[in-house]
């Protein structure tokens, strides 16, 4: 029997309804749902082989009420807190396959969430990582000196399918209960537009108490008269009088090519920059690809350099890196690609005309668990199920943590 709750002024109820006061219609979800105000009426309940959420937003529900939840399907279902609401809960927020439990409004924008079963996992084992610095921004060409250099990709630490720099796979880490690890991701560095300003990328990192800070450096920058340091991957050699290239991390990127007119290529996680030979730009050294997303992705290829009259380098794996510009023109340098940790491209030269250096591409951060585990509270990041695992995304900086 279905009761007809809530009841209305006037209302005459039959014994048998009386008895079945309790017994609440149910509501079947079969994808992610934001609840509304009836749902205080009804059993909300997820029925999904992939994740889902269950979203409480902002002045919905009054104090008192008491929405109830939970989840049949395989899929993890979490309960997720809308703009401006927070739910505390002294178990989960996560439920597993059959596990549920009931929504207590404190206010319209305050909850307690009373987990009754299904969100008991275990802390994650260990947290795979993948760690992407922001990539160099690119060279300023000039009429006298010649095609601007590549940038350097920011450096690469990974401990699935391959690291940067040809080193060996890093190791996963062990997350502590209740220990907030900050997440920081780099920015790319910006084009020089003149000859003696390089940008690096900004580091990214992962740190928290316990842990040894997981970092990686910024790809180099590159210019006209001087060259970076030593960057995640190193910048290639810029124009005629200045062929110098920057060398790489170990274990994070390769260095740059050396210049001759043109621009050398960017360093790259996964290669060497292309050192030029006459007025053409060479190619970004290439990427690393890395699964940890559930996809094999490339990250960290170096900037094409700039031409010299001529035509400019391609960016490092067929575009990831930013292109170098043509001499023709001329052109200034393609942008990295963002979240990639890409080396901007060197800007093209000619005559008494010169482009500007292409910017860095942004980092990124990725981490992964078995779907298993406890699924953490991170602030910035985006999280998907596949595979047997969570993976977290931060394609900007914000904060992970796993249990109370």
């Amino acid at each position: 029997m279905t009761t007809p709750f809530p009841f209305v002024a006037g209302q005459v109820l039959t014994a048998a309804q009386l008895n079945d006061i309790q017994n609440l219609p149910i509501s079947d979800k079969t994808a992610s749902y934001t609840l509304i105000v009836s749902d205080v009426y009804k059993r909300t309940i997820m029925n999904n082989a992939s994740a889902t959420t269950i979203t409480v937003n902002n002045s919905i529900f009054t104090v008192g009420d008491v929405i109830q939840v939970a989840n049949k399907g395989a899929g993890t279902c979490t309960i997720t807190a809308g703009a401006g609401v927070t739910i505390n809960t002294g178990g989960s927020l996560a439920l597993t396959q059959y596990g549920g439990g009931y929504l207590l409004a404190l206010s319209a924008s305050t909850f307690t969430f009373f987990n009754l079963g299904g969100g008991g996992a275990a802390l994650p084992s260990t947290v795979d990582y993948l760690v992407i610095a922001g990539g160099g921004g690119g060279g300023q060409g000039s009429a006298a000196d010649g095609g601007g250099g590549g940038a350097g990709a920011g450096g690469l630490r990974s401990t699935v399918t391959a690291t940067g720099g040809g080193g060996s796979l890093e190791t996963a880490f062990a997350p502590t209960k209740g220990v907030t690890y900050t997440i920081t991701v780099g920015a790319g560095g910006t084009g020089s537009s003149t000859k003696t300003a390089p940008s690096n990328g900004v580091a990214s990192s992962i740190a928290g108490t316990g842990l040894t800070t997981i970092s990686t450096v910024g790809g180099a920058g590159s210019a006209g008269n001087a060259q970076a340091a030593t960057g995640g991957s190193g910048a290639g050699g810029s124009g005629f009088d200045s062929r110098t290239a920057s060398a790489g991390t170990t274990n994070q990127g390769f260095a740059g090519g050396a210049a001759n007119n043109a621009g050398g290529g960017g360093g790259g996680a996964g290669a060497v920059g292309v050192a030029t030979v006459g007025n053409t730009g060479a190619a970004g050294g290439v990427g690393v690809a890395v699964a940890i997303s559930g996809a094999s992705v490339t990250y960290a290829a170096g900037g094409g350099g700039g031409g010299y009259t001529t035509s400019g380098g391609a960016g490092g794996s067929s575009g990831v890196g930013g292109a170098g510009g043509s001499g023709t023109g001329p052109t200034a340098g393609g942008a990295g690609t963002v979240n990639r940790g890409a080396g901007g491209g060197g800007s093209g030269a000619s005559g008494s005309a010169q482009g500007g250096g292409g910017n860095g591409g942004s980092g990124v951060i990725v981490l992964r668990t078995a779907d298993t585990a406890l699924v953490a509270t991170a602030i910035g990041a985006t999280l998907t199920q596949t595979g047997g695992y969570y993976i977290y995304t931060f394609n900007a900086s914000g904060t992970i943590k796993w249990g109370a």
